[in-house]
C-alpha cells in the first residue's frame, strides 16, 4: 500500500509526555554520567535484556544473566541461556542496523532466535493466533499479508515525520499486530523501538523501557488489547510514552546520584536512604487509609515515579511491613 499511515490520535497526554521526556533527556545527556559511563551502560544493558526475556517467561535471575554476559558459566535451562546470550548480540549489534530495513529486521530476529526455532530470520508461513491463558486475543493478518504489511509499516518508519517517541510507540503496536515471525514477536518488537529511539537519541540505546513492561505486564497486554479494539494504537502510545518516562526519571534520579559520588559529595548515600526511609513511611500512611491503592496513585501523592515505589513496595515486603493480599490486579496491601 503506497504511502501507508498506520492510525493514531495526537492527543493533548501524548504531546505532554513527549515534552516532558524531551526535557528530561535533554538534561540527562548535558549534566549526566551515562553517556560516559560504561557500567552505567553496561547495568542497564542487563536490565533491559532481562526484562525482555523475563517478558517471555524466561526465568534466569538478574546475577545469572549477569553471569552469562560475563562469559561466565551459568546453571540454568540450557534454551534460557542461550536466549539471553542471542540477546546480548542482537543489542551489540544495534548501532550496526537502520530500522527501516527489511534485511536488517530479518538480521536482528536471525540473532535473536538462533538455536531457539528453525525458522529464525524468515517471516511466517502459517496464521498464528495470541492466546491469553486458552482466551484468543488476537488473531493475527494472514501470512501471504506478512511481507506487504511489513513493508508498509517500515516504509512508514523511513519518511515519517512523527517524532521519533511517537513512530517508535506506534510501530511497536503496530509490528505487534502483524506479528510477523513464528516465535520472537514481544522481544523483536522492544528491540526495534529502542532502535528507533537510539537513532534519535543515543542515551535511549541504554534506556530499560523493558523493564517497567515487565513491571507492568498486565497493563501492557491490556494497552495492546484495547489498541486492537479501538482500530488504532493512540492507547498503546500513552501507555509505552508513560513507560519512557519513568524509566528516564528513574535513570535522572540514579544518575544523579552516581554523579554525585563520582565527584566526591559526602553524605549523599545517607540523605537518599533517609529520603527512601520517609517515602516508605509515607507509603504504608497511605496504605493504612487506602489499602488498594494502585503504585501510579502513590507515586503521584509522593511526587516520584510508578517505578521507584514499586522497589519500595518491594522494600517494605522483605522487610515484613507489608503484605500484598490477593491477585497483583484487584488484590490490596496489608501494613504489618
Amino acid at each position: 500500500m503506497p504511502n501507508y499511515e498506520p492510525p493514531f490520535q495526537l492527543t493533548s497526554p501524548i504531546l505532554r509526555l513527549v515534552a516532558d521526556i524531551c526535557e528530561r533527556l535533554g538534561r540527562l545527556s548535558i549534566t549526566s554520567a551515562l553517556p560516559h559511563s560504561p557500567r552505567l551502560r553496561r547495568e542497564n544493558r542487563i536490565r533491559s535484556i532481562h526484562a525482555s526475556l523475563a517478558i517471555e517467561n524466561n526465568t534466569l535471575s538478574v546475577a545469572q544473566v549477569t553471569a552469562v554476559f560475563d562469559g561466565k558459566r551459568v546453571l540454568g535451562i540450557p534454551r534460557e541461556i542461550q536466549e539471553v546470550r542471542n540477546a546480548i548480540l542482537a543489542y551489540e549489534a544495534l548501532e550496526q542496523w537502520r530500522p527501516e530495513r527489511v534485511g536488517d529486521l530479518l538480521a536482528a530476529h536471525r540473532l535473536l532466535m538462533t538455536g531457539l526455532v528453525d525458522s529464525c530470520g524468515t517471516f511466517r508461513q502459517a496464521g498464528v493466533g495470541i492466546y491469553r491463558e486458552a482466551t484468543l486475543v488476537h488473531m493475527a493478518p494472514p501470512a501471504n499479508r506478512v511481507m506487504t504489511l511489513v513493508d508498509d509499516l517500515l516504509g512508514w518508519v523511513k519518511r515519517t515525520e512523527a517524532h521519533p517517541l511517537i513512530a517508535s510507540c506506534v510501530f511497536h503496536y503496530e509490528f505487534e499486530f502483524i506479528h510477523p515471525f513464528d516465535d520472537g514477536n514481544g522481544r523483536m518488537g522492544r528491540l526495534w523501538q529502542t532502535l528507533i529511539l537510539s537513532q534519535w537519541q543515543p542515551l535511549m540505546a541504554f534506556m530499560p523501557v523493558e523493564t517497567l513492561i515487565h513491571a507492568r505486564q498486565a497493563e501492557y497486554y491490556q494497552a495492546l488489547s484495547a489498541a486492537d479494539k479501538a482500530g488504532d494504537a493512540t492507547v498503546f502510545v500513552e501507555f509505552m510514552l508513560r513507560a519512557l518516562l519513568d524509566v528516564v526519571t528513574e535513570i535522572e534520579s540514579g544518575v544523579a546520584e552516581a554523579d554525585s559520588q563520582a565527584s566526591g559529595e559526602k553524605g549523599s548515600e545517607k540523605s537518599s536512604e533517609k529520603g527512601s526511609e520517609k517515602g516508605s513511611e509515607k507509603i504504608l500512611q497511605l496504605l493504612r487509609h487506602a489499602p488498594g491503592m494502585p503504585a501510579r496513585q502513590l507515586a503521584e501523592h509522593l511526587g516520584t515515579s510508578a517505578r521507584a515505589v514499586e522497589k519500595q513496595l518491594a522494600s517494605l515486603q522483605r522487610q515484613g511491613r507489608l503484605q500484598r493480599i490477593g491477585a497483583p490486579r484487584g488484590g490490596h496491601w496489608k501494613v504489618l
